[in-house]
């Protein structure tokens, strides 16, 4: 699995209002707010035909949090895995976990080859 390619921010940026969060929630498909305060955040559960595929999404994942400098909780079942962004820096969730979940999602469900972009 290749990771899509995107430049980690420079700045951290700050956290996102209620009603931002929402709002860039309705712009990903399946994400949903976990937790409550300070354990707010953002979290998908992704389903898999075998554990293989599951650890191999979660190395996937891994590869990318590396390449953006921005790290998520998972948690990994059988054939599923739990991904969970927030923004510690900021004591909430930013425009940073948004883009990262997208970028997730993208691992998930990777454009056909020799589709056109864009």
């Amino acid at each position: 699995m290749s990771a899509p390619a995107a430049k980690p921010q420079s700045s951290r940026g700050q956290a996102l209002s209620g009603p931002q969060v929402i709002a860039r929630l309705a712009s990903l498909d399946g994400w949903k707010l976990w937790g409550d305060g300070d354990t707010l955040a953002i979290e998908k559960t992704f389903r898999f035909a075998s554990y293989l595929h599951t650890l191999a999404f979660a190395n996937a994942v891994a590869y990318l949090a590396e390449q953006q400098d921005h790290h998520p909780d998972m948690l990994l079942a059988y054939r599923s895995c739990s991904v969970r962004w927030r923004s510690h820096d900021v004591a909430g969730i930013s425009q940073r976990d948004v883009r990262c979940a997208a970028l997730v999602d993208a691992l998930a469900n990777p454009e056909p080859a020799g589709s056109a972009l864009g």
